[in-house]
């Protein structure tokens, strides 16, 4: 069989590879930040009480952790393409879900239909080892990179089309926080059939092929097993696990609260949608400079600066109080915490485990950040309710002190 991504035409592979990932993160990134926006919004009014609300972002990021090992397995069975697809119609149906618990007043199924919903998320995430797949090595942090920055234009402009998105559903008598679920799963759609017509060749599959025989791989090499067995074989492959999960933990900790501190305030949907959107901006719009920056001067320095981002947001946001300024400046540089935690440790991931056992480790690596995420987000709203958001910051930040203290470690080890 001939191989569509051989050595003279893998240029020309990677450069196609790469603009349908782009395509596709745009709107994924708008289907995911449109309904996000507003989901502990959404929760309060449902369940009737403040308490409950960080439960939204616990479904939420509920749906990426359940889906990203079978996702793992049908990926390192069949592809990239089958698994983005199937990521992408989960997210549709649960979004679907989301809005019939709203319409009918039921919180159960409303946060039923935001674990399908979030399931979304994990294309966009899984999306971007779709582009490392066959990066070569020194550039792999910029080709991750690029394709979460892809993510910047549908995200940003997510959290500012939520209020007509509400109100184009007023007619319909649906929930006006609901209607940003309504527009995310048309748009899911639209990206699960953008992926299965022009992701060709598939690039997981290509980069196999591809392998030298060294990395000749068997079934069993591409199991959860192996990939669990490969993280155990190597501390940098469980540093960069400590970092994405911590990065994600602390950032979705902090960002999901965040309307309803600012809402304490008085900030208005709208006011609350930018300052969203500035957070989502500093997540995706400044990862190339991570990914540049991961490149040249190494992994660990940027999971490093990572920490120290972090650090300052909690501060900024912590400390605000009615400055809503101040929160949103937070919640901008919390997002280049994220981006740098992120991209540095994604690629360090990928070159710290063989090629056999990239997927399953990709997957372990997405079923562990959104794991420790949705306990994160399931206790916010607890330590919000009954200490504070100051507090929330505090512990959001303190989260990333294990990824230091391994930073660390690693780097006395060489």
């Amino acid at each position: 069989m001939s191989i569509p991504g051989s050595p003279a035409g893998l240029p020309a592979v990677r450069r196609r590879i790469q603009a349908v990932l782009i395509a596709t993160q745009i709107l994924g990134g708008l289907g995911i930040a449109i309904g996000f926006a507003l989901a502990a919004v959404l929760a309060k009014e449902v369940s009737g009480t403040e308490a409950l609300s960080g439960l939204a972002s616990t479904a939420a990021v509920a749906g990426p952790a359940l889906l990203a090992m079978p996702l793992a397995a049908l990926m390192a069975r069949r592809g990239r393409r089958a698994g983005l697809v199937l990521a992408y119609l989960v997210g549709a149906v649960g979004a679907g879900v989301a809005v019939l618990g709203a319409d009918l007043g039921d919180f159960p199924l409303l946060l039923a239909g935001l674990v399908g919903f979030g399931a979304g998320s994990s294309a966009n995430l899984a999306a971007r080892f779709a582009a490392a797949d066959l990066a070569e090595p020194d550039r792999r942090a910029r080709a991750i990179s690029t394709v979460v920055w892809a993510t910047t234009i549908g995200a940003v402009l997510g959290p500012n089309i939520a209020a007509p998105a509400g109100e184009s559903v007023a007619g319909l008598g649906i929930p006006a926080a609901a209607g940003p679920f309504v527009w995310a799963a048309g748009v899911f759609v639209a990206a699960a059939v953008m992926v299965a017509l022009l992701l060709r060749p598939d690039p997981l599959l290509t980069a196999r092929a591809l392998a030298a025989p060294a990395e000749a791989e068997t079934a069993d090499g591409r199991s959860l097993k192996a990939g669990l067995r490969a993280v155990r074989e190597s501390s940098r492959a469980r540093l960069a696990l400590v970092t994405v999960a911590g990065s994600h933990t602390a950032m979705v900790s902090i960002m999901s609260m965040t309307p309803v501190a600012l809402a304490h305030h008085g900030a208005d949907i709208r006011l609350i949608g930018l300052v969203i959107s500035g957070h989502i901006a500093g997540m995706y719009a400044f990862s190339p400079v991570m990914g540049w920056l991961s490149d040249r001067l190494g992994r660990l320095t940027v999971i490093g600066l990572a920490v120290a981002l972090t650090a300052v947001a909690a501060l900024l946001a912590g400390t605000a109080g009615p400055r809503h300024g101040q929160v949103a400046l937070g919640l901008f540089v919390l997002g280049l915490g994220w981006s740098a935690g992120l991209v540095s440790g994604s690629a360090l991931l990928t070159d710290s485990v063989p090629q056999a056992a990239r997927a399953a480790v990709q997957g372990l690596s997405d079923f562990t950040m959104n794991t420790c995420a949705g306990l994160g987000g399931l206790a916010a709203g607890l330590i919000v309710a009954q200490a504070g958001y100051g507090w929330l910051n505090v512990v959001g930040a303190g989260l990333l002190v294990v990824a230091l203290l391994a930073v660390r470690g690693v780097g006395r080890r060489g």
